[in-house]
């Protein structure tokens, strides 16, 4: 589960700083000529997608996830405020089986 944890997080923390990018660091640099914010959430925000996709792909062959979900996954992370959806249904789909693992070993 450490692998998915980890990628669950980076996946949020990568989504917020892309909002941020998109919604303040943008608008700053285009509309206030104020271009630092972008050139350092840019940082940031490349960092991160780096670190999420290598995780990605680590949580995919240990999870043995399909090509298509892979796909889906990469898509959504350029995809405002949809990493948070699929965060969430991870979240309900393997929290769902570690808790049947934790039963299991109890017994």
């Amino acid at each position: 589960m450490m692998i998915l944890n980890s990628y669950r997080k980076v996946a949020l923390i990568e989504g917020v700083s892309y909002l941020i990018l998109l919604f303040i660091a943008m608008p700053l640099k285009y509309i206030f000529d104020i271009p630092e914010p972008v050139k350092y959430f840019g940082w940031i925000h490349g960092v991160l997608f780096i670190a999420f996709i290598a995780l990605l792909l680590l949580a995919a062959i240990k999870y043995k996830w399909t090509l298509k979900r892979m796909i889906i996954y990469f898509i959504a992370s350029v995809i405002p405020f949809v990493p948070f959806y699929l965060e969430k249904e991870l979240k309900k789909e393997y929290g769902a089986l570690s808790d049947n693992k934790l039963s299991v070993e109890k017994s």
